[in-house]
């Protein structure tokens, strides 16, 4: 509760300030730039490590492996995202640290280091879960199911033209 009211109410009143100071010292108009100019190139940087960030996630998905750590730093990608384009100079350097991208893997480690948050695919259900078992938009409950993938390369031969042959 105390991170809501830090971010809905102290954070827009603390960047009020600061703009208010900054403009006092080198002129509203001049102020209004600098919050542009850091949006956009904001942006700019966010596209370039967005787009870099979903390549390696595809490289880790065709290689079979899922791809958590990419996931979580495409969440810290749309977060820094909604910072730098929300006017001020705090938020702006909150969304530049979570865009660099040596220190966005970090933290994206860091989380799923912590066990607050780790990747499953059983089943039905593929997704990130919260250590608590709850799923991103479902609310299954977390699951163990111990198993072996074993490859039949008949049965995948079989499904190349449409359906399995009778192999007896």
């Amino acid at each position: 509760m105390r991170w809501i009211f830090l971010f809905f109410v102290a954070v827009p009143l603390m960047e009020m300030l600061l703009l208010f100071e900054v403009a006092d010292y080198i002129g509203g108009l001049w102020t209004i730039f600098l919050v542009v100019l850091t949006a956009v190139l904001g942006v700019q940087i966010l596209k370039r490590q967005g787009l870099s960030t979903l390549l390696r996630a595809n490289r880790r998905l065709s290689n079979g492996e899922l791809p958590g750590q990419e996931v979580v730093e495409g969440f810290f990608l749309a977060f820094a995202g909604a910072l730098l384009l929300t006017p001020g100079f705090i938020t702006d350097t909150l969304g530049f640290i979570c865009v660099t991208s040596p220190i966005r893997r970090r933290l994206a480690a860091k989380l799923i280091q912590s066990g607050l948050l780790f990747s499953t695919i059983s089943g039905s259900s593929r997704g990130f879960f919260w250590s608590s078992g709850s799923f991103f938009g479902g609310g299954q409950e977390d699951q163990s199911i111990e198993g072996e993938i074993i490859e039949d390369s008949e049965y995948i031969a079989s499904n190349k033209d449409g359906g399995p042959r009778d192999t007896h």
